[in-house]
């Protein structure tokens, strides 16, 4: 089981957070005037890489905010928690 820190409960079980999918996904601009395709396109396609990867989780069963966290897909270790609106976080050994 993960123990995911929420900023602003603190470390608890991943039964208290809902997963929210990836995080920093921008609503395209003009998302009046996509076709059917390019709308399924931004909602259902997502990268789902083998390895680090930010997300979006959600402390259901506590204060219910959202917040980003980088996690690791293989090995479910967690790198980094922040806020949601920041910029994506940018680990010591990854290429800004």
């Amino acid at each position: 089981m993960l123990r995911i820190a929420c900023p602003w409960c603190g470390a608890r079980d991943e039964t208290e957070f809902g997963y929210g999918g990836e995080a920093h996904v921008a609503l395209p601009a003009d998302a009046a005037q996509l076709s059917d395709a390019a709308w399924a396109e931004y909602l259902f396609m997502r990268s789902n890489p083998k390895g680090r990867h930010r997300e979006r989780w959600v402390h259901t069963h506590g204060c219910r905010r959202w917040f980003n966290v980088v996690r690791d897909t293989t090995t479910e270790r967690i790198f980094a928690v922040y806020l949601a609106g920041s910029p994506p976080a940018q680990l010591p050994d990854e290429p800004a």
